[in-house]
Formats: structure tokens, sequence, C-alpha cells
């Protein structure tokens, strides 16, 4: 499996409430109509929690700031995801899902990056 996990800063000016009402309700579902045309196989929203316990082990292990979420999409190949990027249909997509992104997250503060899972336990 390729994995492409992007983690995820808010824009300025949004609260949390926005940008997790924007993510999961406007653009996850702009994910999920461009499923076939991109081959994605899966997508994962995860949202961060707030409190006390998060905070604690942040600070005990002088940890950077917390992402507000991390994305994860996963292809079944290499070649599944460079089709992707490749054909026009799905460059066109891809551009209006980055258009989208730029509503909402803090790309300059983003980093996503590109992997191949290893499971260990499933």
């Amino acid at each position: 499996m390729i994995k492409i996990t992007f983690c995820l800063h808010r824009r300025p000016g949004l609260s949390r409430d926005e940008f997790f009402d924007y993510w999961l309700n406007k653009h996850g579902p702009l994910v999920r109509s461009h499923r076939e045309t991109l081959k994605i196989r899966r997508y994962v929203q995860l949202h961060s929690l707030t409190g006390d316990f998060g905070e604690q082990a942040r600070a005990a292990r002088g940890a950077p700031e917390p992402f507000d979420g991390v994305a994860e999409l996963w292809w079944d190949s290499l070649e599944d995801l460079s089709e992707g990027f490749n054909e026009p249909g799905a460059r066109a997509a891809g551009k209006e899902l980055l258009e989208d992104e730029r509503k909402f997250i803090d790309l300059a503060r983003s980093p996503l990056w590109f992997s191949e899972e290893h499971v260990l336990i499933d």
C-alpha cells in the first residue's frame, strides 16, 4: 500500500469547530467524489482532541505544537498513484482539491509525505 499522510494546521482566523466542520462536511465529500478518478483506496481524517492528557504528553516530550488533524490517503500501488497524477481528469480533480484545501488549511505549515506501508500488527 502507498500512503500520503498530510498533517494539517488550520488557516489563521478559523476556529477549531469551523475547521473540522469544513474539512468533514465540505472537503471530505469532495475527496470522495474524486475517489475513482484518483484511484484512492481509502481516506481517513484524524481530528485532534483537546485536553490535559495530550498537552501533558506533548510537554513531557518537548514536542512541537500539535496539528489540528491528519489526513491519510491510500492507494493499492505506486502505479495507481502515479496514474492519478498523470491523467487529465485526475489532474483536474487534484487542482480542484488543492483550491478547496486553500480555504481551510494553512498549507505552508502543513507537511505531507508519501510512504509505503509495512503493517506489523493488523
